[in-house]
């Protein structure tokens, strides 16, 4: 039995690892894994563990040995699942492992924008402050939360536990229903484009697919009010980022995002290259990446495979 794992650099430096030596004879371990090295690393393997490598049919066709892909992800848009069942190898990911840190990362993304949190750090550590004549320093105000409409892109288990820590700050919840299927009593359902026009908060929590691809254009963003913050720890793709970068450079809105459309982003990318760059939070796909949340994810790989062995 042979396990390969294609990009373990995705899980982190500080993840072990070694809980996969008791499951296999051999464990082949690669930090990444460039396209033209796949087939080579995977020819081999009874298991390949992969978070986002591309195995599409070419590719696993030539893993004759292949019976099981672990995803360490909840995505799996990376193998191609069709050509995969045809060949018999199963495909096994793992759900709501992130839950948690995402919620958080959204509120932090919310929190570094409201309160300019980067500007007063900067403020304070320049010796701005030690200089003034003031205890305090208002160069950059800010509003309460409490009382403020919330408008959440996606009511899933991520949105939905984001809508209970908004309430819990004071915020109005409404929703909006990336399936056109309004599902929530406890919520008020609105259509896109009220919820945009009317929300001071807007977080996107929906998958990219056909009723989300470009669901944010620039049409929609003209609709933001002033001084709103849009956040999108959904997928990128879900909003146009040129139209984005197009509205931060001409109104003063906010946006606080954690995924791009091509990840990493060109440095030519114009959200990169702001008139305004304040007005942008950016992370590189962070918020599933609590230790712990990691740690729930491995263990969700270990159980697949566990399962898969007891199957044999």
């Amino acid at each position: 039995m042979k396990i390969v794992v294609l990009d373990a650099l995705t899980l982190g430096e500080d993840l072990d690892l070694t809980p996969l030596n008791s499951l296999a004879d051999k464990v082949e371990i690669y930090q990444t894994t460039k396209p033209e090295d796949t087939i080579d690393r995977i020819k081999s393997a009874d298991i390949v563990v992969t978070n986002k490598v591309v195995l599409n049919r070419e590719t696993l066709m030539m893993a004759t040995k292949l019976k099981l892909v672990c995803i360490t992800a909840t995505g799996m848009n990376n193998v191609d699942l069709k050509a995969a069942k045809g060949m018999g190898i199963e495909v096994k990911n793992v759900a709501g492992y992130s839950t948690h840190s995402v919620v958080q990362h959204t509120f932090t993304l919310l929190f570094t924008l409201l309160e300019s949190i980067c500007y007063y750090d900067e403020y304070s550590k320049s010796k701005k402050w030690s200089k003034s004549n003031l205890f305090t320093h208002l160069g950059r105000p800010f509003f309460e939360l409490n009382g403020k409409r919330w408008g959440i892109i996606g009511l899933g288990t991520i949105g939905s536990n984001v809508a209970k820590v908004a309430q819990a700050f004071g915020c109005e919840v409404v929703y909006y229903s990336t399936s056109n299927n309004p599902h929530s009593s406890e919520y008020r359902h609105m259509d896109i484009k009220e919820l945009l026009s009317s929300s001071d908060i807007i977080s996107i929590h929906a998958p990219l697919n056909e009723n989300t691809d470009g669901l944010i254009d620039k049409k929609k963003l003209d609709l933001l009010k002033e001084g709103s913050i849009i956040l999108n720890l959904g997928r990128g793709g879900i909003i146009d980022e040129e139209a984005l970068a197009n509205t931060l450079n001409n109104k003063e809105i906010y946006a606080g995002l954690d995924v791009l459309t091509n990840e990493p982003p060109n440095p030519n990318h114009p959200l990169l290259n702001l008139d305004y760059p304040q007005r942008l939070c950016l992370t590189p796909h962070i918020a599933w990446t609590s230790i712990e949340a990691r740690n729930r994810l491995f263990e969700g790989v270990l159980n697949n495979i566990k399962e898969f062995l007891e199957k044999r």
